[in-house]
Formats: structure tokens, sequence, C-alpha cells
């Protein structure tokens, strides 16, 4: 399911006379006149929203005689949300260059001639800066603490704080037998 159609289903359910039409399609197909009948609206109105329905793929409809019949799609309906969530987005790359964007800026905006100027506030500023630092470090690698200190010490002097938020940042993990760099998914 597309962005688009995902958007069409959604909307297409906001509405609480669409649901009661859906309700009373669930218990078996109906034409226009019958549904008004049952739930009290007008005929033009049922198909106004039967029409939004059908556009979302909802509903099916088939001619029988003088009547157009509709039932529900329930392969549409069987669909569940998070998988709709799941599908990967049409803006993805755009999503991720927006996000490079920021990270760049943040990165130029906190540090000059390869030195931390200051410690960001801002936690996602501050995962930047620190993933920034991490690249000092080699994968597979144990690490002293005072090896830790004397890399992280080449960009900040506070390489207590530093190395403590890497560390609650998953960027590093501590054991008995020193620091190592977390593998990135």
């Amino acid at each position: 399911m597309t962005e688009s159609d995902a958007i069409k289903l959604f909307k297409s359910l906001a509405d609480k006379s669409r649901l009661m039409i859906l309700k009373s399609l669930a218990e078996q197909p109906m034409y226009v006149e019958l549904l008004a009948n049952r739930l009290n609206l007008t005929p033009p109105t049922i198909s106004f929203h039967l029409k939004k329905l059908e556009e979302a793929g909802v509903v099916n409809s088939k001619k029988e005689q003088y009547y157009t019949i509709y039932s529900l799609k329930e392969s549409i309906l069987n669909a569940k949300i998070l998988d709709i969530i799941k599908e990967e987005s049409s803006e993805k790359e755009v999503q991720e260059e927006r996000e490079e964007q920021y990270r760049e800026k943040v990165i130029e905006s906190f540090f000059e001639y390869g030195k931390l100027k200051s410690i960001p506030v801002q936690r996602k500023k501050k995962r930047i800066i620190l993933e920034e630092i991490a690249k000092a470090f080699e994968l597979d690698r144990i690490y002293t603490e005072r090896e830790v200190n004397i890399t992280i010490a080449d960009y900040h002097d506070d390489f207590c704080t530093l190395r403590r938020d890497m560390i609650s940042e998953k960027i590093l993990t501590r054991d008995e037998k020193g620091y190592q760099l977390i593998k990135k998914d």
C-alpha cells in the first residue's frame, strides 16, 4: 500500500457515518436505499460516503438489476496498521538527506579546527557530537580507560563527562577488560 493509499484509507475511516456504513456492510452486502433507511441518512449522503469508501478501496460494488450492491473489501481491512506504517516511505531519501544536513550543521556549530568548542546541552545534538568523536575509535579493539581519555581529550578537556556520556548513549561499552566501541546497526 502506498502512502497516498494509506492516507485515503485513514481519511475514509475518520468519519462516524462511514464507520456506521462499514458496520452495516460487515453484516451483509447492501444497496444505497437500504443503508439510508437503516442509518437514517439520505441516499445522496450514503452515496457520497460510499464513493469515498470505494476510492479508498474499502468497499466493492457490483450491479444487480437496478441496484448497486456494496460490500466490504476485507483484505484491506485485515491489513495491520503497523504493517502499513512500517512500509518504506517514498520520502525516505529526502528525510535522510535532511538528517545528514542537520548533522553537518551541528558538527560545524560545535567543532572548530577539530576541537569541540562546548558540550551541547540538547541530547540530540550531544548524540551527534559523541558519534563524531567515536569515529576516532576502532571497532573490535579494547581500550584502557587511559587510552579512551587521551583520545577524547584530543577533542575536549572534559573527557570524563564525554566518556560517561558515550557509555550512557551506548556508543562505548565498558566491562572488566576495558572499553570497546559498539557497532552501529
